[in-house]
């Protein structure tokens, strides 16, 4: 299971990765939000794809999982949704003003 969900964090950081070198504003920032999606995935697969039962005390307390690297993620998304919508509210506010999404336009490299 962990070789099939490193392959799929593979996949989701190339993709994040060409996205963001592209020219359009918005698939940056999508290429972002992927790169915060694969990073959590990252992180779970890396702590231990593992069955257990609930991190209470009782009959099964030997064989738990482990609560901590969910918490990290939950975390994790919480700011990963204010980057988010930072970044969408910023790349609004750059179209409204310059009227375009292309990162070659915004740096005046075409007009030069």
């Amino acid at each position: 299971m962990e070789i099939l969900m490193i392959l799929v964090i593979g996949v989701i950081f190339t993709v994040s990765t060409y996205l963001i070198l592209t020219k359009s504003l918005l698939r940056v920032v999508i290429g972002v939000i992927m790169l915060g999606h694969g990073a959590h995935l990252l992180l779970l697969t890396l702590s231990g794809l593992k069955q257990g039962a609930p991190p209470l005390l009782g009959e099964e307390a030997a064989a738990y999982a482990d609560p901590l690297p969910q918490a990290l993620i939950l975390t994790a998304i919480v700011i990963s949704f204010g980057v988010t919508a930072f970044l969408l509210v910023l790349a609004y506010r750059t179209y409204k003003v310059h009227k375009t999404d292309d990162l070659d336009q915004l740096r005046g490299s075409a007009d030069e």
